[in-house]
């Protein structure tokens, strides 16, 4: 679902989703939209067919399931203390960081479990038509894929960093006037905005970004990732670890938000979306990520997404 429809049928009903509205008040929305709240990001579209951008707050440590995109997300963090999980890794980012997420690349926010500082960022979404566009115009953004996921700007310089964050505001001041002409300033503003991301790294000016140092969650992340296509217990997996299965369960439940087996879920679908969006047959499909059959699939992806398999490749 768009984000204008959403606003559209929430303000119909007199229901207010902004980001004014508590946790419970916006999952009291969707379960009157008849959404999901834990699918919630990952049926999120754009609303316009480039680009887009919005600032997006949050103050308590909301889940955010575990998700990916059809198209390029590019986040600016204004202020928050949390880790950042991309595809297996996890990064710890700060104010002034850049998190550059390719499509089809599973992410989410990780909270501490004290929430002590408000999570701001600016949200930019890039469709491919958007990158395509640019790249035939000016061929060095077929870089783009090689920069790093997170870019660090307080390792340029502190003029760095306020350019970018005067940068990426000015898009979502132009998205929010709406004045005539205002998403051709905001695709200028955001090509502008990746070609000062190129630079630094062109001229090898920002190292790569550190992950956070490996712990048992990041191994058994990878243990899965290696495994879509096979079965899958948590018995097998405590064994081979040597843990218990509660520690294993319990180190989910605590930071992930989610079990295990439903962590494992949502990285198959994830996996079948990119598949999909790449052509392939379905049942083949289904198969490959660890499916015994194509209506267990049909389901789980069904329930995950608010579509059926069929539907989400016609899109």
């Amino acid at each position: 679902m768009k984000l204008h429809e959403l606003a559209r049928q929430a303000q119909a009903l007199g229901l207010g989703i902004g980001s004014n509205a508590t946790k419970e008040q916006q999952r009291a929305v969707l379960e009157r939209l008849n959404i999901d709240w834990d699918s919630f990001y990952q049926e999120i579209e754009m609303d316009y067919p480039l680009v887009q951008t919005q600032q997006d707050v949050s103050e308590t440590g909301d889940v955010v399931a575990l998700h990916s995109h059809a198209y390029y997300e590019i986040l600016f963090i204004r202020s928050g203390n949390l880790q950042y999980l991309i595809g297996t890794r996890r990064y710890r980012v700060q104010r002034g960081d850049i998190l550059l997420l390719r499509p089809g690349v599973s992410h989410r926010p990780l909270f501490p479990e004290k929430f002590t500082e408000k999570y701001d960022r600016v949200v930019v979404w890039l469709s491919a038509e958007g990158i395509e566009m640019m790249q035939q115009n000016w061929p060095f953004l077929a870089a783009l894929d090689r920069l790093p996921c997170v870019l660090r700007t307080s390792d340029i310089s502190a003029e760095s960093l306020a350019w970018f964050e005067k940068g990426f505001r000015c898009g979502v001041k132009e998205s929010e006037k709406t004045a005539p002409g205002w998403q051709a300033v905001v695709f200028a503003n955001t090509l502008e905005l990746i070609t000062r991301m190129y630079r630094p790294f062109c001229s090898g000016e920002v190292p790569e970004p550190v992950e956070e140092k490996r712990e048992l969650l990041d191994e058994l992340m990878s243990y899965v990732e290696d495994r879509l296509a096979e079965h899958i217990n948590l018995e097998d997996t405590a064994r081979h670890f040597h843990v218990s299965e509660s520690t294993i369960s319990q180190l989910f439940r605590k930071r992930m938000g989610v079990s295990y087996y439903r962590y494992v879920t949502q990285r198959r679908l994830i996996a079948a979306k990119t598949m999909i969006s790449e052509g392939s047959n379905l049942e083949r499909v289904a198969e490959a990520v660890g499916f015994t059959d194509y209506s267990g699939f049909y389901r789980a992806f069904k329930q995950e997404y608010g579509i059926s398999p069929t539907k989400f490749r016609s899109l």
